[in-house]
């Protein structure tokens, strides 16, 4: 197969996708790689929709890339993840709204085009999340404490473009990231970027049946086929804090192979996301892996594992799957 990927000058030296770039090209599939950011783009003639099987997107928020593969989507190409569900989760605000809509379980969310706007916000609503609505990569979030507080960091936050605000969940300081790749979801730990202090090793931890069923939701809600979810355990369930189209996949394991089987099979119509009734998530439990099928509700998927008898643990370091087997050109 003949591939396009957009990649960027911030993710030009990163793994992924670099990784997934040299797995595809290793499988015999040609792969050419194009950096917006630093291109000159011939517009009228950047984009031959019979070039490429598909186009996929790694690039920052807010970056011409997705520009690039919108184009490619409007000139009847195939992209990954579909370019007209991408900007439902690059901006926050939107992907806030879409979500909470959909009865996902998002905070409630406000959005400013300037930071002093954000002075409106009830003091009950404190303490605050504020970011980018274009952020990525944890940058520029802060945790505001107090009215006073958000007041003496307006010069900081000015230029920043539009803000998000959410009412901070309370947590340990982990974030929970469940990443959806080929139809599975797996679920890692990390340290919170508004917690640089807590210690946390980075590392996969057992997938809930009501995680699963959230990050599969997540998939069907935004329409995205390669995702990462980002979820706090606050003190009335689940959060839902952010969402990212194809996020970094760190310790998935394979993750390239994974992700490239993955881009080949969308790329021929035969990949399914994770969503209701499609694909399979893997609970990691006691050491143990039991892949079932997806249904519409937390219910139906806490059964199908309780079907498969396996008792709850505490989070553990799990066996690694089966890596995947080779790709045939």
């Amino acid at each position: 197969m003949r591939l396009c990927f957009l990649v960027e000058e911030h993710y030009r030296h990163d793994g992924m996708p670099n990784e997934v770039v040299r797995q595809l090209k290793s499988w015999g599939h040609h792969v050419d790689v194009l950096r917006p950011g630093g291109s000159l783009l011939r517009m009228s003639e950047a984009v031959d929709a019979g070039a490429h099987d598909a186009w996929v997107l790694k690039t920052v928020s807010g970056g011409p890339g997705l520009t690039l593969l919108e184009a490619a989507a409007a000139a009847g190409a195939t992209t990954v993840n579909d370019a007209r569900a991408i900007r439902g989760v690059r901006d926050k605000a939107l992907a806030a709204a879409i979500g909470r809509g959909r009865g996902l379980p998002l905070p409630p969310t406000y959005a400013a085009a300037r930071p002093e706007l954000l002075a409106q916000i009830p003091a009950s609503e404190y303490p605050l999340v504020v970011k980018p609505a274009d952020g990525s990569s944890g940058r520029a979030v802060h945790l505001v404490s107090s009215p006073e507080r958000l007041a003496a960091m307006l010069p900081e936050l000015a230029g920043e473009g539009m803000l998000v605000a959410q009412p901070y969940v309370p947590n340990s300081g982990t974030d929970l990231k469940v990443y959806a790749v080929g139809g599975e979801l797996f679920a890692t730990e990390r340290r919170s970027p508004l917690h640089p202090d807590t210690s946390v090793p980075e590392r996969l931890v057992p997938l809930s049946a009501e995680i699963a069923e959230i990050g599969a939701r997540v998939g069907e809600v935004y329409g995205l086929d390669l995702y990462g979810v980002d979820v706090l355990l606050g003190p009335d369930g689940p959060v839902v804090v952010d969402v990212n189209d194809f996020p970094s996949f760190r310790q998935v394991p394979d993750a390239a192979a994974r992700v490239a089987r993955a881009v080949l099979d969308l790329a021929r119509g035969t990949g399914a996301r994770p969503c209701p009734g499609i694909g399979s998530a893997l609970l990691r439990r006691s050491g143990q892996e039991v892949s079932i099928p997806l249904q519409s509700t937390a219910a139906t998927v806490a059964t199908a594992a309780a079907t498969a008898s396996v008792a709850p643990a505490a989070p553990t370091s799990p066996t690694a799957p089966t890596a995947p087997t080779g790709e045939p050109v």
